[in-house]
């Protein structure tokens, strides 16, 4: 097969020129499609590398090559096959003896292009099943909602994710969604959960930890199996679900402040001595009801917290402040294409 140069032209690496061995462009599939997400480890590449520079290569796929295996291989991890993916026109899979773009490095790790901001949505649930309540999904809506997702090139990423993008340690998909569930009712663990991980979609679950074992909670066995699974986040919604932001009317200010300790602190220790075998750690917390004030603001960081998320709606773009995030509730009365709506990706640009 005659070596012949093959310019690909993209916003991210314009006018790059490349030698290649074939000039096919890679297969994309006929219909709309997300990179699926999956938690085993994905077959080894061993394919041949027809070409490279310190921002891209280009491979020559193998047959049973998958996006995943080539992000192992040439990225440093099965997640980053999403990079793959959008910089090949959103290819769902490789096509042996069709050659792939492997960007090395990302041209706008924070998102900013010509075309605006890129923005992280983050959802907010409560309770899923029967119950016919605002703030109860139904197990079809939130499978519906899922698949939806998966079906229209949405990938879910963890919130540990969010913390590194919003630290600039790491580019994430143009179309960026995590989960979270509040409270801890049992019911996420017995309808979500089980088509959380059918999908490979990770989610977060804040927890208030004096709600633990009650009726209607979560069990500290259920919040261990689900940690050990690799794609659900325990963290802290809080000690009592006190409105941490107001203050009881014959509360002084060392009270205020030490019930702030506890708030803070006590569902860490909880958690982490519960989960300890999974050497897991209490960073993240979902204020209850949404609502923080400066003096819990300024608490966060002093306890260990990364990430505080209010439930204020709308996108989190790279500049967004972690002890700040915007999360948009999704309620048992809402339609799928109220669902749709509700997600943001990309901000317009300012114009002076």
């Amino acid at each position: 097969m005659p070596v012949q140069i093959v310019r690909w032209v993209a916003p991210a690496f314009f006018g790059l020129s490349l030698l290649v061995g074939c000039g096919t462009p890679p297969m994309k599939e006929p219909h709309d499609g997300a990179v699926m997400q999956r938690t085993d480890p994905p077959p080894p590449a061993e394919g041949e590398v027809l070409g490279r520079n310190d921002r891209v290569l280009v491979y020559m796929p193998r047959s049973g090559d998958t996006l995943e295996g080539i992000a192992a291989r040439f990225l440093g991890g099965a997640d980053r096959a999403w990079q793959i993916a959008e910089v090949n026109d959103d290819v769902v899979r490789p096509v042996a003896g069709r050659p792939l773009v492997v960007p090395l490095s990302m041209p706008y790790p924070l998102g900013v292009g010509p075309d605006g901001v890129q923005t992280v949505s983050i959802l907010c649930y409560h309770r899923v099943g029967s119950a016919r309540s605002k703030m109860v999904v139904s197990p079809a809506q939130f499978e519906a909602q899922l698949e939806w997702l998966s079906r229209n090139g949405w990938q879910v990423v963890s919130l540990r994710e969010v913390a590194d993008f919003l630290a600039g340690r790491r580019p994430l998909p143009q179309r960026s969604v995590a989960i979270t569930f509040d409270d801890g009712y049992e019911s996420v663990y017995r309808f979500a959960y089980p088509l959380l991980k059918r999908l490979g979609m990770p989610a977060t679950l804040f927890v208030y930890t004096d709600f633990i074992g009650s009726r209607d909670a979560l069990s500290w066995p259920q919040m261990n199996e689900m940690q050990a699974s690799g794609l659900i986040d325990i963290q802290s919604h809080s000690k009592s679900h006190r409105n941490l932001a107001e203050r009881g009317a014959a509360e002084s200010d060392a009270a205020y402040r030490k019930s702030l300790e506890s708030e803070l602190h006590t569902p860490q220790r909880l958690i982490e001595r519960a989960l300890s075998s999974l050497n897991h750690k209490v960073s993240h917390m979902a204020y209850p009801y949404g609502d923080a004030n400066e003096a819990v603001i300024e608490a966060m960081p002093g306890a260990g917290y990364e990430l505080g998320l209010t439930v204020q709606p709308g996108g989190n773009p790279f500049y967004a402040s972690p002890l700040l995030l915007r999360r948009t509730m999704i309620f048992g009365d809402h339609s799928l294409d109220d669902f749709k709506a509700r997600l943001v990706a990309r901000q317009a640009p300012v114009r002076p």
